[in-house]
């Protein structure tokens, strides 16, 4: 074997471990499929009351942090924008120790506590930084407007909010409520909306 064949047998080599590298290290991509038609989704909190919806840079497209245009948001109810079921509930990441007691107490890390919902059709919401662990669990069938928990600062939160995401086959997308899209889309800069809940009683 000549010299110019083992090198030319070391490259191949060396780039098959790098081809086979690249196919192992690169996630694979999942194919959820086209979702089917949106539900008929509303503000996820009590019926009638107007809240601020806002988001701000290096928040991430879409992602939506709820604030009452009045009064405290230390334990106001959250509740389910649609009905569904129940696919995660209860800590992720850490909690921290901001409450009300403690409002400025060390920061925790991700979700704190959270539920997410399975819609159906390859829709989903999510619902984070609530106060205390969640009202519902894992497999949980939850009607439109039921409780879910209550507003709190658990996880990486820097104040007493709810954190909320649409999601469309994995992927976030714009909010719509009521049939009306939220105005929240990217996070450009730093911005708010005020929409009025109609998540109420048939």
């Amino acid at each position: 074997m000549t010299a110019r064949t083992r090198t030319g047998i070391a490259v191949a080599v060396t780039l098959a471990a790098l081809l086979g590298l690249i196919i192992v290290t690169v996630p694979r991509m999942r194919n959820l499929g086209t979702p089917g038609p949106r539900p008929d989704f509303q503000l996820p909190v009590a019926c009638g009351e107007t809240w601020i919806l806002g988001t701000y840079p290096g928040h991430d497209d879409f992602d939506i942090d709820f604030f009452p245009a009045s009064g405290e948001a230390w334990g106001r109810p959250i509740h389910a924008a649609a009905a569904g079921t129940v696919v995660e509930a209860g800590i992720s990441g850490t909690l921290g120790s901001r409450t009300p007691d403690d409002p400025k107490g060390p920061y925790g890390s991700g979700a704190g506590y959270w539920v997410k919902i399975d819609h159906g059709g390859l829709w989903e919401t999510q619902y984070l930084h609530m106060l205390e662990p969640p009202m519902v669990a894992e497999g949980d069938r939850v009607e439109q407007g039921q409780q879910l928990g209550r507003v709190g600062s658990t996880g990486k939160s820097g104040a007493p909010h709810l954190h909320y995401e649409q999601r469309a086959a994995g992927e976030k997308t714009e909010a719509i409520f009521a049939g009306e899209p939220s105005g929240i889309t990217d996070d450009d800069s730093e911005y708010e909306v005020r929409r009025t809940s109609r998540n109420c009683p048939a």
